[in-house]
């Protein structure tokens, strides 16, 4: 007797099941924290090699086999000696700060001066090696950690096509989500977040210029930060926006993001807009996670942005009922009118912005460089239209490449007008006038399926007002829907972070929403 495609199928996803729950079995360090790793090692219970390896072994587990969730682009040659080195810094006194020996994934367009690439996910920068770590790479390496790799990402952050699926490069193929194997695991920093979520590293970095950090991450059930614009330098990311683009951490835990951002922020004369940042008393964010800090904390809610689902509204009901019985003051619902006004001027803003910044950083890679303009990029997807356009074409690329400079009046009017929108009409006015804290909404619907045809088709999402204002925004997860996660983002006034860390680390630890992936095939939905 034959089996029919059903059977198959089914025993398709039992064969992925049973794979999957071995290599939970398997992992001694699933969910671990900073802290955790860190108690071990001064122990002398675990080394900065051994825990290594285990990520290693990790990512070949279940990102290169069992669910293959494709989240890791590149791995770094040099991560075990690397390692070795921490470990001998151990043994002799050295320790360098609570990043010592943690092993971190590297979004792929942020620059690292090693024997990995640096490509945006695109065919057409493969062999592309800047001769300079991006500075956030320099400060990690200054802290201690070790590089296990880079992640896969939307291909130019997603602006490529409007068409595009999150999670897939012409590079790096498509990226999955962690909890049903079908659905979009949303972009850019795709990779990065699917890696933390599914406990093939300690944390990540990746990029924001609107929802590519907070988007993935509440979709993959972690903890994401976008800083304020200037609180960690861009200087060697590959741009898409000057005045919106951002690296931040993706961790399973406020505490874990707080401890990053510590090391990730700072002045760098390279990136003159983080020489625009107030001097603080105090160092580092850790500070900040005080039990209780919701108790009297006034917090406006959001429910226009994205328009939600009744389903989803539900999900945000419990979350202001959690803000409530923590003892805060809760404006519901906050309006802000002229958030419905931003979204053609970013427009205008990101495709002037894209071209000149991708202009000037390839033209910066020198003569060796496999291109040199976004024409030389078009050009290549043109002429590897199988390799690159098999499921979407480049109309955002081209639409930029058409654009003209930065003086273009377009394109200033454009900018004042969509920073006004969104700061002075917007967040500021919003929390002027109910001298709110913060601001809480859905950070975006549930993952959708992967769809190479129609491209992504999700509910929406919250992140544009503090994306365009470069006010920093921070998600948490909030629910379950259908297995599937949801987060709600907490977001404020420029430099903010220590307040909103606060706050969402104490709505953390009332609803213990992480729950770590099971990689299903899909949802039986009846």
């Amino acid at each position: 007797m034959r089996a029919g495609p059903g059977f198959l199928a089914r025993l398709a996803g039992v064969l992925v099941l049973c794979a999957a729950a071995a290599a939970r079995a398997a992992f001694p360090f699933a969910e671990a924290t900073i802290d955790d790793l860190q108690a071990r090692m001064a122990a002398g219970t675990l080394t900065a090699h051994e825990l290594t390896e285990a990520y290693l072994r990790r990512i070949a587990e279940i990102d290169k086999s069992g669910p293959e969730l494709n989240a890791v682009i590149e791995l770094n040659p040099e991560a075990l000696s690397i390692a070795d080195r921490l470990d001998a810094e151990r043994r002799a006194g050295r320790v360098r700060g609570p990043l010592h020996g943690i092993p971190v994934l590297i979004k792929d367009n942020i620059a690292t001066a090693d024997g990995m690439q640096t490509t945006a996910g695109s065919l057409a920068l493969v062999g592309t090696r800047p001769a300079a770590d991006a500075a956030v790479v320099a400060r990690l390496r200054d802290a201690g950690v070790v590089i296990l790799g880079k992640t896969n990402m939307t291909e130019w952050a997603g602006f490529r096509s409007y068409d595009s699926t999150g999670g897939w490069s012409g590079r790096g193929g498509q990226t999955r989500n962690p909890y049903v194997l079908d659905r979009d695991p949303d972009g850019s920093s795709s990779g990065s977040a699917v890696a933390v979520s599914a406990n093939m590293c300690e944390f990540a970095i990746g990029t924001e210029t609107d929802g590519s950090i907070v988007d993935p991450s509440s979709i993959c059930g972690i903890v994401g930060v976008k800083p304020t614009v200037g609180l960690v330098s861009r200087t060697g990311l590959i741009p898409l926006s000057a005045s919106q683009d951002t690296a931040g951490p993706l961790t399973r835990t406020v505490r874990d993001a707080a401890i990053v951002l510590g090391v990730l922020a700072g002045p760098d004369p390279s990136d003159p807009v983080t020489l625009q940042r107030p001097r603080f008393r105090r160092h580092g964010y850790t500070w900040a996670l005080a039990p209780g800090a919701l108790a009297g904390a006034r917090i406006g809610v959001i429910r226009d942005e994205p328009v939600l689902d009744p389903r989803m509204t539900r999900i945000l009901d419990r979350a202001v009922a959690e803000l409530r019985d923590a003892g805060a003051v809760v404006v519901d619902p906050l309006r802000i009118p002229s958030a419905e006004r931003i979204g053609p001027q970013e427009g205008v803003v990101l495709f002037h912005e894209f071209k000149s910044g991708v202009d000037g950083w390839l033209a910066s890679l020198g003569p060796g460089a496999p291109a040199h303009s976004l024409a030389q990029v078009i050009a290549f997807n043109d002429s590897h239209k199988r390799q690159e356009m098999h499921y979407f074409g480049q109309d955002q690329l081209v639409e930029a490449d058409a654009m003209g400079p930065l003086t273009d009046k377009a394109y200033l009017d454009a900018l004042a007008l969509s920073r006004r929108l969104a700061r002075t009409e917007g967040i500021d006015a919003a929390m002027d006038r109910d001298n709110l804290d913060a601001l809480v909404a859905i950070t975006c619907g549930p993952a959708w399926v992967i769809d190479h045809v129609d491209g992504d088709n999700g509910m929406g999402g919250s992140s544009t007002l503090a994306a365009v204002a470069g006010y920093p925004s921070i998600t948490v997860p909030a629910a379950h829907f259908f297995g599937l996660p949801v987060g709600v983002s907490f977001f404020g006034r420029a430099w903010s972070e220590a307040s909103l860390l606060g706050l969402a680390a104490d709505f953390e630890s009332r609803t213990h929403a992480r729950r770590e992936p099971q990689f299903l095939p899909t949802i039986a939905v009846h």
